[in-house]
């Protein structure tokens, strides 16, 4: 049996009528950009998450780019974050000539060593920046009190962690600011670009939404320079009817995410950690080769209609481009990189049948028993 890695198809099916609804009303009207409905979004959002203020954008990597910038970081600061993160984390730092400083990871929990926090502190330390990979959260009381001890601020990077809590709190009500990617594969998905940037923060919503638009309060009224980064209005409306499936759909996720569990338990996979006190939202699964080799176990579940991912085949610290800006070099972060070298994404999205989780439980179990 086929099955893909990702099949945005049932979700689109779900809101196809009430999209194609609101879709003909931007039509009618030609708000194209910054419309009614992306407040609307906004504004949804923000109470989701249980914050103040979203500030929406055109995608999760200019939300990072913006965050660094409005909270005043500047060439030369620092910022304390893993290596295993998608390089979109660190790109607008390095950009902007902050230097992101890596913490390795601790490989029971897939995120930060917090032992090792303090080692990476230097007088040019300004942020810490979570990550919430896969749809998981670190213990955030830890990072919180990390940041208070050394006055840091903390940024979120919550682009893949869209519903998540931890202690009942949502990804991205811990942060100064916190930012998200909407890229159509991650648990809430536009149907192209869009990110945004969340906030408490009355003056730094304000400061934001200036940025997102050329640095402009009033049409040709620029206060800033600041960047062309809006959401479109045809985005929020799909992320607007997918936000109110968003609980349903990540339901979904972890009961495949539990299936999986029971019926890999016994292979030789580290399987995703239940971190103390997260509600995991399964925006990936990815499974740690404990035995066999990782090209072989992809080709033959590929070979059985099988596809799978890698997030990601390398920790940034040893990207080219990064470690030739970073000086990083194989061995400086060795728990990210023993884990990136056996990591595999298996498929799991919402509407996937139980049909198709049964073909991928059998595949896998199949490689280690054959």
């Amino acid at each position: 049996m086929n099955v893909p890695f990702l099949d945005l198809t049932w979700q689109h099916a779900q809101i196809a009528p009430a999209i194609t609804n609101r879709f003909n009303r931007v039509f009618e009207n030609a708000a194209f950009t910054l419309g009614e409905d992306v407040k609307t979004f906004e504004d949804n959002f923000a109470r989701y998450i249980g914050i103040q203020h979203v500030v929406g954008v055109d995608n999760g990597t200019d939300a990072l780019a913006i965050a660094y910038h409005a909270l005043g970081l500047r060439a030369g600061d620092e910022i304390i974050t893993i290596p295993t993160t998608f390089i979109a984390t660190i790109s607008p730092a390095i950009q902007a000539g902050i230097k992101p400083v890596f913490v390795d990871i601790d490989p029971a929990t897939r995120t930060f060593d917090f032992g090792k926090l303090e080692a990476a502190l230097t007088p040019r330390t300004k942020a810490i920046v979570p990550v919430h990979l896969a749809g998981d959260m670190p213990n955030m009381d830890k990072v919180t009190a990390f940041a208070t001890a050394h006055n840091l601020m903390v940024i979120e990077d919550a682009a893949q962690a869209h519903g998540a809590r931890f202690k009942g709190a949502r990804a991205g009500s811990f942060g100064l600011l916190s930012t998200f990617s909407f890229y159509p594969g991650k648990n809430l998905g536009a149907y192209g670009q869009a990110g945004a940037i969340a906030t408490n923060d009355p003056e730094m919503d304000s400061r934001l939404r200036k940025l997102r638009s050329h640095g402009e309060q009033k049409k040709y009224q620029h206060e800033m320079i600041g960047w062309n980064s809006r959401l479109d209005t045809l985005q929020a409306i799909v992320l607007d009817e997918k936000l109110k499936k968003l609980d349903e759909w990540n339901a979904m996720r972890v009961g495949i995410a539990k299936r999986y569990d029971e019926a890999l338990a016994d292979l030789p996979l580290g399987l995703p950690p239940r971190n103390e006190n997260v509600d995991h939202v399964y925006h990936l699964y990815v499974v740690e080769l404990k035995k066999g080799d990782r090209d072989d176990f992809i080709a033959q579940l590929a070979a059985q209609g099988i596809s799978t991912g890698i997030h990601y085949p390398l920790p940034v610290h040893l990207i080219a481009p990064v470690s030739a800006v970073l000086g990083t070099h194989g061995g400086d972060y060795p728990a990210a990189e023993s884990y990136c070298s056996r990591i595999v994404s298996l498929p799991l999205f919402p509407g996937m049948s139980q049909t198709q989780i049964d073909s991928v439980i059998a595949s896998t179990r199949t490689y280690f028993h054959a």
